[in-house]
């Protein structure tokens, strides 16, 4: 961005505006009003103040300006961005150019030409005159200005601008005074995008590995990362953005190999502060610490369930690395492949994320067992929205088959073999909007493993299916270019290519989302059945699923 700059001081400023300054006090000031498909938006207007070489086009935005200069024939868009002074000047030329027709139409009066604009595939009908003693402009500088005043323009023929008053007025216009940054408009977007929103760094190229010579500190310190599970988890506290009741939340991961090769399972995961009957104390002293749910065949398993005395970690998202992506690359060239840099993975996590908490605690989960295994990178970015309706949150995990504490011992979810998985939980008076979100991926990874073979999925409430659902991916082979590692096979296609049981190398898996709204308050039972295949020889199908409880409290 540096190569772009230009300091702008106040009399450079002044200068690039004196054939603004040398015109005639007289602007004229049109209001427009905005409409909907033909229905008037209220309280949304727009104000353009403009004279015979320049306009003014302002709004109820506090952070950009925007200008027009006939003379120059130049645009002037300018932004206060995080106390950073920045200014775009674009060229009429560079702007996408208007098709005269020989429509016309009146407005306040004064009769107005027509001219219509592609711009980014939008069909922009526009309006304007020649008849207003002259006065330029436009409220908008998304187009090449026309010489002329623009009364209406009407966007893919649903959302008009329509000037509603004309005033003319000895004052002049308003433009800049003081220094700015000159700037492409790439850079200033860059900026006005991350002005927007606030990013809370949670990891940056953290490693996850195998490693059993791991000691952490005993102290609970904030932003400290932590090692668990033989290093397959890493573990931070960290502070959440004060006022997040109206907003929206998302976690971002960057995946690259350290060495491991494999496709592995991965989980961003968290849990409250306030709740010490959680994954956490397993973590720090265990899987003598979760407790255990027998099949009918006896076999254990730790920490699946919700109880009276534990809650699972709420899985926030559910991801998979790809074949070998970063460390790989140079390792298997292909002509005609360029591999990517890492595997990026984005989802919205708002309903997951409790209000009314000033900490809480992100992990991320990848099985593995190599040495140098992953580096993963983690935002939580959260998008302030003024408009949305704060509400009181409501989250009650119920259940994860998903064993981030594999490493140390914790089962795989092979229990839907010879059983289901039942609990009872319970739900409290007052409660909105009540969903479950429901997390599912098939894995046993030979021919005739769940993990190349569609299975049915049933959930089932106080006896009564809710959820039945054979969960499946066939656009694996979208993800190639993320998996340089994936084996090739004879008839052309990739191991990465493969379809799977709703997952794919290099993919997220987002949940299920089970409307509950007829649910009543008090206790219920649940049940989780799936069709799993029988194993062979040391091979074994197993189950990934997690279930969060998730609505709004009155």
């Amino acid at each position: 961005m540096k190569k772009n700059i230009i300091i702008l001081t106040y009399f450079s400023f002044i200068f690039l505006f004196n054939s603004l300054y040398a015109q005639s006090n007289k602007t004229a000031i049109v209001v427009y009003n905005q409409f909907e498909n033909g229905k008037q938006i209220p309280d949304r207007t727009l104000t353009l103040r403009c004279s015979k070489a320049a306009a003014y086009i302002f709004n109820s935005s506090a952070t950009e300006k925007f200008y027009i200069d006939f003379r120059k024939r130049v645009t002037i868009k300018t932004g206060i961005i995080q106390e950073n002074k920045y200014a775009v000047i674009t060229a009429f030329k560079t702007l996408s150019q208007p098709v005269f027709k020989d429509d016309f139409d009146t407005v306040l009066g004064y009769n107005c030409k027509k001219a219509v604009y592609d711009v980014f595939s939008n069909k922009i009908e526009v309006w304007y005159t020649n008849q207003c003693s002259k006065f330029k402009g436009s409220p908008s500088i998304s187009f090449a200005p026309i010489d002329g005043l623009v009364l209406k323009y009407v966007v893919n023929g649903n959302r008009t601008i329509l000037a509603k008053s004309i005033i003319f007025s000895d004052e002049a216009i308003d433009f800049p005074d003081k220094e700015f940054v000159k700037v492409d408009d790439a850079n200033y977007a860059a900026a006005l995008i991350k002005s927007r929103y606030i990013r809370i760094p949670v990891f940056e190229k953290e490693q996850i590995n195998y490693d059993n010579d791991i000691v952490n500190k005993e102290e609970e310190i904030l932003n400290h990362t932590y090692r668990y599970a033989k290093g397959n988890v890493i573990l931070k506290k960290i502070k959440l953005p004060e006022n997040n009741e109206k907003g929206l939340f998302f976690v971002q991961l960057s995946d690259w190999s350290n060495g491991d090769a494999y496709d592995r399972v991965g989980s961003v995961f968290t849990f409250s502060v306030n709740n010490e009957k959680t994954i956490l104390n397993a973590l720090r002293n265990g899987i003598d610490k979760l407790p255990v749910f027998s099949d009918k065949s006896g076999n254990m398993y730790q920490g699946i369930t919700a109880t009276n005395n534990f809650s699972p970690a709420i899985e926030l998202m559910r991801f998979f690395t790809p074949f070998g992506v970063g460390y790989f690359n140079n390792k298997r060239i292909i002509s005609g492949y360029q591999w990517s840099d890492s595997a990026v993975f984005k989802q919205e996590v708002t309903s997951l994320i409790p209000g009314d908490e000033k900490e809480i605690w992100i992990g991320v989960y990848i099985g593995n067992y190599d040495k140098g295994g992953h580096k993963v990178s983690l935002d939580l970015n959260f998008y302030p929205d003024k408009e949305l309706t704060s509400t009181n949150k409501w989250i009650q995990p119920l259940f994860s088959t998903v064993n981030i504490m594999e490493a140390a011992g914790q089962n795989y979810g092979k229990i839907f073999q010879d059983d289901s998985l039942k609990m009872e939980f319970n739900i409290p008076d007052s409660l909105q909007n009540l969903k479950l979100l429901f997390t599912t991926t098939g894995h046993g990874g030979w021919e005739n493993g769940d993990e190349f073979v569609p299975k049915l999925n049933q959930v089932f409430i106080d006896g009564v299916a809710v959820f039945q659902h054979t969960p499946w991916r066939t656009d694996c082979g979208t993800y190639r270019l993320l998996n340089p590692a994936s084996g090739n096979f004879p008839d052309g296609l990739s191991s990465s290519d493969l379809s799977r049981s709703n997952w794919c190398p290099g993919s997220l898996t987002p949940p299920f989302i089970i409307p509950l709204i007829y649910l009543s308050k008090g206790k219920h039972t649940l049940k989780v059945v799936i069709d799993q295949g029988k194993p062979e020889g040391g091979s074994f199908s197993h189950w990934c699923v997690s279930g969060v409880l998730v609505g709004n409290i009155k």
